[in-house]
C-alpha cells in the first residue's frame, strides 16, 4: 500500500452536496424546475374551492325547493281532507274508491258516488268541485275541476 492519499477528481466548486435539493437541474438532462408562484395557487386553490361550495349550496337549495313543496302539497292534502270530511256524506267511503265533490246551494259541500256527466238533468248543485280518491292515509287525492279554476 502506498502512502499516496485519495484526491477526489470532482471539484468541490462545481457539485452540489445535495444535488436532489437543488431549485433547478443539476444534470444535462436533468426537469427543468420552476419556482411556484404562490399567489397563483393559492388564487387557484381559492377558486376551485368557491365552485365546489356555491355547487354543494346550490344542490342544498334544489333539496329545500322540493321539501317546500311537498309541504305545500301535503298541507293542501289536509285542508282538502278536512273539508271533504266535513261534507255531506251519506255513504262509508270506501279506500281506493273515486267520488266526486259538489258545491251545496247553502255553500256547504256534499260528497257523492255520482259523476258530473251522470247526473244529466237532474244535476241540482251550484258547482263540481273536484273528483276525489280516498287514500290508505285517509287523506285524499284530488283532482280539482277544470271549468272552476278557470272561474277562479
Amino acid at each position: 500500500m502506498s502512502d499516496d492519499k485519495f484526491i477526489n477528481p470532482i471539484n468541490k466548486d462545481k457539485v452540489a452536496e445535495n444535488p436532489g435539493l437543488l431549485p433547478y437541474a443539476h444534470t444535462a438532462g436533468g426537469a427543468v424546475i420552476r419556482p411556484e408562484d404562490m399567489g397563483k395557487t393559492k388564487g387557484r386553490s381559492v377558486t376551485a374551492m368557491r365552485q365546489q361550495t356555491d355547487r354543494q349550496m346550490n344542490q342544498l337549495y334544489e333539496q329545500m325547493e322540493t321539501l317546500a313543496r311537498q309541504a305545500k302539497a301535503l298541507a293542501q292534502r289536509r285542508e282538502i281532507s278536512e273539508r271533504i270530511y266535513t261534507a255531506t256524506v251519506g255513504f262509508d267511503p270506501i279506500i281506493n274508491e273515486t267520488y266526486y265533490m259538489y258545491e251545496k246551494e247553502d255553500g256547504t259541500d256534499l260528497l257523492s258516488l255520482v259523476a258530473p256527466h251522470e247526473w244529466g238533468r237532474s244535476f241540482k248543485y251550484v258547482r263540481y268541485v273536484a273528483k276525489v280518491l280516498l287514500l290508505a292515509d285517509h287523506t285524499w287525492d284530488v283532482t280539482y275541476n277544470e271549468e272552476l279554476d278557470k272561474e277562479q
